[in-house]
């Protein structure tokens, strides 16, 4: 089962695209845009982590952190994230164990085969590590925008 907003981000800790170990409560203090997504260099995960890059100005202007998660190593990110210019931290998920904390792993279909793998999710986590708002089924074109608009909204609440 997806967590759901208002509840606390569970912590965690994963190696990112250089194989350093990250933990989600580093970045306590500023908002986090957590999102998980199924394989690196896919058109859809491509298409959304593109997306989050032509944006990437805006939230850093507003102090917010990206972090993506896939079942990919530390070394598929690392040539995923060199080869389209990605500015923000990939996490590697290897035995989706955080995918599972998060309920976004799961059985899929494609093409009648079935098989588990990561259910395109994304969460806006609050400074003080409580879920704002969860985003499932994410379609990639245009999930940035979403985001932002959400962020806004949370944002001129909050202020």
């Amino acid at each position: 089962m997806v967590l759901s907003a208002n509840q606390p981000a569970p912590d965690f800790t994963l190696a990112d695209e250089t194989g350093a170990m990250r933990s989600l409560s580093e970045f306590r203090g500023k908002p986090v845009v957590l999102y998980f997504y199924p394989k690196d260099d896919t058109p859809g995960c491509t298409t959304e982590a593109c997306n989050f890059r032509d944006d990437y100005h805006v939230y850093a202007e507003n102090g917010v952190v990206i972090l993506g998660v896939s079942p990919d190593s530390p070394k598929s990110h690392a040539k995923f994230k060199a080869k389209y210019n990605l500015p923000f931290t990939l996490l590697a998920d290897e035995e989706h164990r955080v995918c599972e904390m998060y309920g976004v792993w799961g059985r899929k279909k494609f093409m009648g085969r079935e098989y588990d793998g990561v259910f395109r999710t994304t969460f806006l986590i609050d400074p003080q590590g409580m879920i704002v708002k969860v985003w499932e089924g994410v379609k990639p074109e245009g999930h940035s925008q979403e985001v932002l608009e959400a962020l806004r909204d949370w944002q001129g609440a909050s202020a």
